[in-house]
């Protein structure tokens, strides 16, 4: 069984759970995330619920303050754009590194993980795509054989990782992904270094159509879970 292929943890799960309610506004900025609410919600114990806060903090989406709890900590679109533009050099630099370092055993990783995308497309699930995806995009980090550039990609990857998952959602962005995927791979796998940051960069950024596509997406989620919040209000007060 490969990585990609591994049921997630429960923590994990919630913490996907959790970051899809931050990212859609389900769960606005400076909401408490009362442990016991959450475990009643989920019906799990809390020790589940404490780890996915843990990583959550860790990875910048969550704020732990002493005596008080956990907080939804505010991520602006602004502060978003800034952290994708990053990230998009990070990705870059990991590129060029991985076509110049890359070893055989990893470059027939980097082709199973491809492989293990064209799948999840095939499944149409795009929870099971950014599972696969972020395979991918990990073992361009540890090819790029430069440990504190991977240490910083995978942080900030984690960061952006609720809203990665959103952008796999806009309508035909799996399919776009898988194409730029395959570029990807043929520069690496042919030592193009410069075509290899450029095809990453380009496949991170969101601008143009994609951040128009990306704002559209958070704000259709967000006013759906809007609305099956109020019908819920609803229901309860008819009872």
């Amino acid at each position: 069984m490969t990585k990609i292929d591994r049921p997630l943890r429960r923590a994990d799960k919630l913490r996907q759970a959790l970051e899809d309610d931050i990212a859609t506004g389900a769960l606005p900025i400076g909401t408490r995330l009362d442990e016991v609410k959450l475990a009643q919600r989920f019906g799990v114990s809390r020790t589940p619920i404490r780890e996915a806060l843990i990583e959550l903090a860790t990875a910048g989406l969550v704020e732990q303050k002493p005596r008080r709890g956990a907080f939804v900590r505010e991520i602006g679109i602004p502060r978003l754009i800034e952290m994708f533009e990053v990230m998009a050099d990070l990705e870059a630099t990991c590129g060029r590194l991985a076509a110049r370092r890359i070893s055989l055993a990893e470059t027939q990783i980097l082709k199973a993980s491809h492989i293990a995308c064209e799948d999840a497309l095939t499944s149409g699930d795009p929870d099971r795509y950014y599972q696969a995806n972020q395979h991918f995009h990990e073992t361009i980090y540890q090819a790029s054989h430069n440990g504190f550039l991977a240490e910083q990609a995978i942080g900030l990857h984690s960061r952006l990782a609720p809203y990665r998952r959103l952008q796999l959602r806009a309508r035909n962005r799996v399919a776009v992904s898988l194409h730029e995927h395959a570029e990807i791979v043929a520069a690496i796998v042919s030592g193009q270094a410069e075509a290899a940051a450029d095809c990453l960069r380009q496949h991170v950024l969101i601008q143009g159509e994609r951040f128009n596509d990306f704002v559209a997406t958070l704000a259709a989620t967000s006013t759906q879970q809007e609305r099956e919040r109020s019908s819920l209000k609803s229901a309860s007060a008819a009872e």
